[in-house]
């Protein structure tokens, strides 16, 4: 079904799992790096309807260990939630092994995956039938910012949290933005031709960059070594992220401290990780696409390079 965004997607997906389930559990188990779609929708289910929410805190190298969210689980185990890709690090979490192996041991916890920014990057494994719900979003693939879209594995049961007419299943009711979703299906199209040639491509930029980085001086990667190429984190202890920031900026250089949903807080990825403080106030979050080049790379680490000269660091 067509959403307004992955965060609405996640919500449809979270709180209609979790509230269709609650006459036989109170239990949710989830990664502890979950983007706020999903993060502050469970801390809704906890403060308002009574559930139990258990989090799997990802390592110093941001992954989160898959055999932690299985041990979590208990028969009253409602939900499982279980971001693919995480959008600040770029870890990895196998979700459809994950998924898998949940349903051994708990077959009626619903399994969601925030998929959206692995979508037409890497493989969902949502044809194994054990991913109950997935939420993906169009602007990552360069559609126009408005529009996600739910996958609902066929069979499985959400309670509504919408009320309206009976668009989108009735599970997401009011008129669907036809336009958008035209956007986003060209703009999956286009993702997904010679998408290979395309994951090459950012694994390239990304190896520029880390192998730039040390030559730097004092600049220390919070991306793990396997994580997805598409994203690149890191920090620069001394410096805090918006000053280093807004110098990147006057260079022609975007770039980010976290998620774009963050409003300027402190990476809430970073802190789950168990990251000095000094790390986590100077993160700088990378993201590439197809379209970047090797110039791009070279201009961040000229522009990084610079400010790091002409900058004061934070005593």
């Amino acid at each position: 079904m067509f959403t307004a965004s992955g965060t609405e997607a996640d919500n449809i997906a979270v709180f209609g799992a979790a509230l269709q389930r609650k006459s036989w559990g109170d239990h949710i188990v989830a990664t502890g790096y979950e983007h706020p779609g999903v993060a502050a929708a469970l801390q809704v289910l906890v403060q308002r309807h009574g559930f139990r929410l258990q989090l799997a805190a990802p390592d110093a190298e941001g992954k989160v260990d898959p055999q932690q969210l299985l041990d979590a689980m208990g028969p009253k185990t409602v939900l499982l939630c279980a971001m693919q890709v995480n959008n600040e690090t770029g870890a990895v979490l196998d979700t459809a092994a994950l998924a898998r192996e949940a349903k051994k041991k708990n077959n009626r916890t619903a399994v969601h995956v925030d998929a959206v920014q692995a979508f037409t990057k890497l493989p969902l494994g949502l044809e194994e039938g054990k991913i109950d719900t997935c939420a993906v979003s169009g602007h990552k693939l360069h559609a126009p910012k408005g529009v996600g879209a739910l996958y609902v594995r066929e069979g499985f049961t959400l309670l509504p949290y919408l009320a309206g007419g009976g668009q989108e299943y009735g599970l997401r009711p009011g008129t669907e933005n036809i336009a958008y979703i035209a956007g986003f299906t060209k703009a999956v199209s286009l993702a997904l031709q010679k998408r290979e040639e395309k994951q090459q491509h950012l694994k390239k930029l990304r190896l520029t960059l880390t192998e730039g980085l040390p030559q730097l001086g004092d600049v220390v990667l919070n991306s793990p070594p396997d994580g997805w190429h598409g994203i690149c984190n890191f920090s620069v202890p001394g410096y805090k992220s918006e000053v280093l920031l807004h110098h990147l900026e006057k260079s022609g250089v975007l770039v980010s401290s976290g998620s774009a949903c963050a409003k300027g807080q402190p990476s809430h990825t970073l802190q789950a990780m168990g990251l000095p403080q000094a790390r986590v106030d100077s993160a700088i979050r990378v993201s590439f696409c197809a379209d970047n080049t090797e110039e791009d790379v070279q201009a961040l680490l000229h522009a990084l390079r610079e400010g790091m000269n002409t900058l004061a660091r934070k005593k």
